[in-house]
């Protein structure tokens, strides 16, 4: 199973965790957050990651999620990453997210394309409510 590790901005990790237990009726495994603040070390995080990716790595990967590339939550992110083992996306979204957790039983390199498809397919405008009288 491939692990997840959030790195975003204050508790926007925490809320997405949430937020995917609710939609998966029960919180997920094998994933864990860091919420950057202005008034962290980022060499002091980074080396947090580091310890996160090798608790979440049972041998099949680490996928790392984050909000804002090239903010620092993602320079953060970046500095974690090793192609093939521990791979990253930015600009998590919960679509994003419940769909690398639909799909982590897959290879790595799976995982990440079905999180990208999720964030990409989790953005459009949207119809207006149709109303349907009561008859």
């Amino acid at each position: 199973m491939v692990g997840i590790l959030i790195v975003a901005h204050g508790t926007l990790g925490d809320s997405l965790l949430l937020c995917a237990a609710h939609v998966l009726g029960g919180p997920p495994v094998l994933i864990r957050q860091i919420g950057v603040t202005t008034a962290d070390d980022p060499a002091a995080v980074v080396a947090q990651g580091r310890e996160l990716v090798k608790l979440l790595d049972e041998g099949d990967g680490v996928l790392v999620l984050t909000d804002v590339y090239g903010a620092t939550p993602g320079n953060i992110a970046a500095r974690l990453l090793e192609p093939g083992k521990v791979e990253g996306i930015a600009g998590v979204s919960l679509p994003m997210l419940v769909r690398a957790l639909t799909y982590r039983n897959e290879p790595l390199r799976t995982v990440v394309a079905k999180a990208m498809s999720g964030g990409v397919e989790g953005v459009f405008k949207m119809p207006p409510a149709i109303e349907h009288a009561a008859t």
